[in-house]
């Protein structure tokens, strides 16, 4: 079996409207996931008599023939085995098969090339009986049936994909607000390393942030290097996220001293909403030989829903980003957050301006993870999944969480987030956790300059009285036999701890000291 991730999703409760036809269907697809899902096999549940859309699962199409029967086992069970979790086991499946053409290949070869797996998919549903009522491949800009006979709407040399912006499905997308975020290999490429002459820059500088700080932590075995570290590296980005905020922000010439933490420890800490909204509902016929086939797109092939400014505009905010961090400052913070409690103390800054220009930061960080540092940007790349997460971007959550179960399958923390995310669970009871770890951890500071001061108070308040508890008289002894007796004495002092006599029954101490 590969080694890629695969997503899955529950259904959803919005509007619905119907698909006729594999050439909606095939215009649905990338709305239902939020973004274009190249080089990919997915997996669509369907339920009752009207075939409504329900969970879903994808991954990524193996290279090796040899894994196809495995690949396809696993993904009906995973699919079956979800709905029936969440009390709907699918009635129907529709499978996608995405691939782009290779150099000098036609998305009819492509098409030809998967038949075998489109076939194995559809028995390993069979053997669950679950019947499959559709398989489309889409290539090259077209979409082919491997159900349909019919040569009147599925003719073998494939049928071209609807011009961007023009069907049903994305005009009720775009009136519900559902936004397809370009391809799957354009989303991944904002997450990797680009490439060319600055490669070499970052490389050098995390062989000396990595030579400078490894040693030094693992040989201190009191902790007090990885603290100062850890508080360096907060500082540091701190410093960067205001940077993000304010780009006018003059960039300090010289980046703070390198961050000291730990070797990349394999980390567990926290987990967690649904992907894009899912709209539509899967037709009841699936074909229909009166559904006209769309127009070619004359200019070339165009993917049904994408902006074709998406891919532009993200690589503009991307560069610009990157131009403002240096890449000993990159080092800086890559190693710093290998460290479990500062990774996790990052992950607070996932709302508001902050999580904004977080997610920013953990992307410039994922992409500064040069060879042979790709194992590291396992730390950005779950940051980059829960901060888009928080801030309801599903989609990209999604990509990143699996890229960075890639770079270390073994990383707590991506796996937690993958499947709460998969098991459509709301993230807010994981900021509600981050945000009392935040509270509890800053009341102390907060309280400590009063406390200290009632402190003083106190100390020399009973110095003070110290000459008069030893005169002699009968108030003295009066105040002596009812403090013996168990009798709180009156007066204002008696509220303050160490008043000097038993509170029974009292109110047990709060964090401020009474």
């Amino acid at each position: 079996m590969n080694a890629n991730r695969h997503e899955t999703s529950g259904p959803t409760r919005t509007q619905q409207i119907t698909l006729r036809g594999p050439a909606e269907l095939a215009d649905a697809l990338p709305f239902m996931l939020g973004f274009h899902p190249t080089d990919s096999v997915v997996l669509v549940a369907l339920h009752g008599e009207h075939g409504r859309f329900g969970g879903r699962v994808r991954l990524g199409i193996p290279g090796s023939p040899r894994e196809w029967a495995s690949t396809a086992d696993h993904l009906a069970e995973c699919l079956v085995e979800g709905g029936a979790r969440a009390g709907a086991r699918p009635d129907g499946i529709v499978v996608f098969l995405c691939q782009d053409p290779a150099p000098g290949e036609t998305g009819r070869r492509v098409m030809e090339r998967l038949r075998p797996f489109a076939q194995r998919l559809r028995t390993a549903c069979g053997a669950l009986d679950i019947p499959v009522y559709e398989a489309l491949c889409i290539s090259d800009g077209l979409y082919f049936s491997y159900c349909c006979p019919d040569a009147r709407c599925c003719p073998p040399d494939g049928t071209p994909l609807a011009l961007s912006g023009t069907t049903v499905m994305a005009a009720t997308a775009a009136y519900a607000g559902v936004r397809v975020r370009g391809s799957l290999r354009d989303m991944e490429a904002r997450l990797k390393p680009a490439g060319g002459p600055g490669e070499e820059g970052q490389r050098a500088a995390l062989d000396a942030a990595a030579a400078s700080l490894v040693p030094r932590i693992l040989e201190d075995p009191e902790g007090r290097e990885r603290t100062e570290t850890r508080e360096r590296t907060l500082s540091l980005a701190r410093e960067i996220l205001r940077r993000f905020a304010n780009p006018k922000t003059p960039k300090v010439s010289k980046a703070p001293q390198i961050p000291k933490t730990s070797q990349p420890p394999k980390t567990p800490p926290t987990p967690q909403s649904p992907q894009i909204p899912q709209i539509p509902q899967i037709p009841q016929a699936l074909k229909d030989p009166k559904t006209p086939s769309h127009p070619s797109n004359p200019t070339g092939p165009t993917i049904p829903g994408r902006a074709l400014t998406d891919t532009a505009e993200g690589a503009a905010t991307d560069a610009a980003d990157d131009a403002l961090i240096t890449s000993e400052e990159a080092a800086a913070l890559i190693l710093g957050l290998q460290d479990r409690i500062t990774r996790d103390r990052a992950a607070e800054w996932m709302e508001g301006w902050e999580g904004t220009a977080a997610l920013r930061l953990w992307r410039v960080l994922a992409r500064r993870c040069v060879a042979p540092y790709q194992e590291y940007a396992a730390a950005p790349l779950t940051l980059v999944g829960w901060t888009a997460w928080s801030t309801g971007d599903e989609p990209t959550a999604r990509v990143a969480l699996g890229l960075a179960l890639a770079a270390d399958p073994e990383y707590v923390f991506a796996q937690l987030l993958h499947q709460a995310c998969n098991e459509g669970l709301d993230p807010e009871s994981l900021r509600s956790c981050l945000r009392s770890e935040r509270d509890s951890r800053t009341a102390p500071e907060q309280t400590s300059p009063a406390s200290s001061r009632r402190v003083r108070m106190r100390a020399s308040r009973r110095q003070g009285a110290r000459p008069a508890l030893g005169r002699t008289g009968r108030q003295t002894g009066a105040r002596d036999r009812r403090a013996a007796a168990g009798v709180r004495p009156g007066g204002p002092a008696t509220g303050r701890p160490g008043g000097g006599s038993p509170q029974h029954g009292g109110q047990r101490g709060t964090r401020s000291g009474r």
